[in-house]
């Protein structure tokens, strides 16, 4: 029976859509721009948290970076002591538990060749700065362990740097300068493009750490280890061993605080990928409010759409129809407007969603049961929201209805 009457219902549905289609576009718009709203936000905010910990990952395997102070970043200590390169020596040589490690230190300096100029970022380390950050040649050799102990005048460019400076034309061989400094471009590092937090890695001059330090710095100050554990370790585990050797060497009694932090790259990506994902639902929820708007909006106009009609209802009940079946013909009215808006949403947020992340440069990730939610979420706002003016409707006196003006 209640198939019979939806069946009956749907064609007389269909047709006062088609006979008001302006005013079931603008009542079908909360809709609309609701279920689009929400797919596209949780589109893209999935898509996000998928790039965070892919660039995460993309820094090296089970990685952990060390600076002075007790935060990393711009609110760490000023007064912290930097790293000695003995530091980073010491962890290397005692915590068993590590397959490499990088002393690094950086500025920002003009790098020049020929008439070309660029500001770019320029990092001294070890050989094993491109193991641990898992970063692969395009061309060309990285510096070898002599050429670090020596602070020989080799670097190796991002690929930024080579578009800058060297355009299309192969860099490895060529001399560039760097303040007073003439070195010879020996390695091209594979693009890497930008990282979680904005930055261009490719835009990179890598040198010898005594190069930097002599040559650039003026002074043997390390400003950042990192190091990369071996795998099956836990990092507990690396984090209280580099802990102790650093306490050591920096001569902190039981009773001080460490004046360096310890920092895994897992519970970054972890952290910021919590992150993402609670912004995504709190602006998916917002965005899911004006579906609640489009299902009043549904009711307003139904109702309004009985009142225009109660002759047409006075008709229908005098001749036989049943109270059901007048509130069958509503309610499928407000679901079939709701359902179609739905079905409009979720077409234009994947249009929507396609261009913004091909904009971002973020993962297209479609969740088939996000798309789901949306259109059965927005059936039930047809449901909850027409049932007012459809009750009105299956209700009226059908001697009054007639009289109706």
């Amino acid at each position: 029976m209640i198939i019979n009457l939806l069946t009956s219902a749907l064609p007389i549905a269909i047709r006062e859509m088609q006979r008001n289609l302006l005013r079931s576009v603008l009542t079908m718009l909360g809709i609309i721009i609701g279920v689009a709203a929400v797919i596209v936000l949780m589109t893209l905010g999935s898509g996000t948290t998928r790039h965070v910990t892919e660039q995460i990952a993309s820094l090296g395997s089970n990685l952990l970076m060390i600076s002075t102070g007790k935060s990393m970043g711009p609110m760490q200590s000023s007064t912290a002591p930097k790293f000695k390169l003995a530091d980073a020596e010491a962890i290397a040589r005692e915590v068993t538990s590590l397959v490499a490690v990088a002393p690094q230190a950086s500025s920002n300096v003009t790098a020049i060749f020929a008439n070309q100029n660029w500001q770019t970022n320029i990092t001294g380390s070890s050989e094993r700065y491109f193991s641990v950050n898992n970063r692969q040649l395009a061309a060309g050799r990285v510096f070898t362990v002599s050429e670090v102990r020596s602070g020989a005048m080799v670097c190796v460019i991002g690929e930024t740097l080579r578009g800058k400076l060297f355009g299309t034309s192969n860099p490895i061989g060529a001399r560039m300068r760097l303040q007073k400094l003439s070195c010879e471009v020996i390695g091209l590092l594979k693009a890497k493009g930008q990282s979680s937090m904005g930055s261009d890695q490719d835009d990179v001059v890598v040198l010898p750490l005594r190069t930097f330090q002599r040559r650039i710095a003026g002074n043997d100050d390390v400003a950042m280890i990192q190091v990369s554990a071996k795998d099956g370790v836990t990092t507990n585990e690396v984090k209280q061993s580099i802990q102790q050797v650093l306490r050591r060497q920096r001569h902190l009694s039981a009773a001080d605080e460490d004046d360096f932090n310890v920092v895994d790259m897992k519970e970054i990506a972890g952290i910021l990928s919590g992150t993402t994902q609670l912004m995504t639902s709190l602006l998916s929820a917002v965005a899911g409010i004006s579906l609640l708007v489009g299902g009043v909006g549904i009711m307003n106009i139904m109702l309004v759409s009985v009142t225009e009609r109660t002759r047409e209802i006075g008709i229908r009940l005098a001749i036989g129809a049943l109270e059901r079946e007048i509130l069958a013909q509503f309610l499928v009215e407000a679901v079939v407007l709701s359902a179609t808006g739905g079905l409009i949403g979720i077409v234009l947020a994947v249009a929507i969603a396609g261009v913004l992340a091909s904009v971002l440069q973020i993962p297209l990730t479609f969740s088939p049961l996000v798309i789901l939610s949306a259109f059965i979420f927005s059936a039930t706002v047809g449901v909850v929201f027409g049932y007012m003016p459809a009750r009105k409707a299956a209700r009226l006196n059908p001697i009054e209805a007639l009289r109706h003006e």
